[in-house]
């Protein structure tokens, strides 16, 4: 789990997680700077490992927490989501059943209301073909805490990018997962709950539509690439604002992204290709992580 200056709301997920027939294993990271937090967390009946990085190290919190994982699988959660009783057995039993997968993405339920996120029925119709080593459907795409993934495959993949940070991470990391070898499946029987703050997220459209830019500089041709830039600098010409925002974001990390830039193999820029002819494709919603 990664948090970061909400210490209510990881408190009561470590309640849900506590809870769970399965009691797992818990490796917290604590991205915020005040001590009195990480003591609170690190106080916690459930016995969770507390790192505390000293400095808010985004998405790549999950990088750190998984080095430090002692169980093969590793579920994700925020510190505004947990798993539905059962759900990691579930998850562990695919993952044992399919030695090829290495990711697992889950159906997430949103609120109390328990409403699907927009994002599963994007995954549930994937236009990639079924795959007789995979459960579920293939895919490209995942929710960053309502996911289960192979720890052996994180790291061979490399794991969240340190280009992006934080915000459409994920789908830079399936298409990582994907080019080592390893499978992307939806399974809808496997269920995280997710109960993220009501109200708007100033800067966040930005932010996904920066790193959807520097995720085709980081592993797509340069033609897709360049005409990515083009369409956001267009919105941006147009007067949209967060376009500009995100352009501007992107330029300042675009020397980054092209020293670590890495093609990716033709068959899965195909899939990549064959997700953007048939939409909707996998996206993401604004719901997507927290951190």
């Amino acid at each position: 789990m990664i948090t970061k200056d909400r210490p209510a709301s990881a408190l009561r997920t470590l309640d849900r997680l506590a809870a769970l027939p399965e009691r797992p294993p818990v490796v917290v990271v604590d991205n915020g700077l005040d001590p009195a937090v990480t003591e609170a967390l690190r106080a916690h009946p459930m016995g969770a490992l507390v790192l505390a990085p000293g400095r808010n190290t985004g998405a790549l919190g999950r990088n750190l927490a998984v080095r430090h994982a002692t169980t093969p699988y590793v579920a994700f959660s925020d510190d505004d989501s947990w798993w539905r009783p059962g759900a990691l057995r579930r998850a562990a039993d695919l993952l044992d059943a399919h030695p090829r997968l290495g990711l697992l993405a889950a159906r997430s339920l949103v609120g109390p209301e328990q409403r699907d996120d927009p994002l599963n029925e994007l995954l549930s119709r994937s236009p990639l073909p079924s795959d007789a080593g995979l459960p579920g459907r293939p895919v490209l795409g995942f929710l960053g805490c309502a996911c289960v993934v192979r720890r052996r495959a994180h790291l061979e993949a490399g794991g969240y990018h340190p280009v992006l940070f934080f915000g459409a991470e994920e789908t830079l990391l399936a298409y990582d997962l994907a080019a080592a070898g390893w499978g992307v499946s939806y399974d809808p029987s496997v269920t995280a709950h997710h109960h993220p703050d009501p109200g708007e997220r100033p800067g966040r459209s930005a932010l996904l539509r920066r790193n959807a830019l520097l995720t085709a500089w980081l592993r797509r041709p340069v033609r897709v690439a360049l005409r990515h830039t083009l369409a956001l600098g267009v919105e941006a010409w147009r007067g949209d604002a967060e376009a500009a925002v995100a352009l501007r974001q992107a330029g300042t990390r675009l020397p980054a992204a092209l020293r670590l830039r890495r093609r990716l193999p033709r068959r899965v820029e195909h899939a990549v290709r064959l997700l953007e002819r048939h939409p909707p494709a996998v996206r993401h919603t604004e719901e997507e992580g927290s951190a």
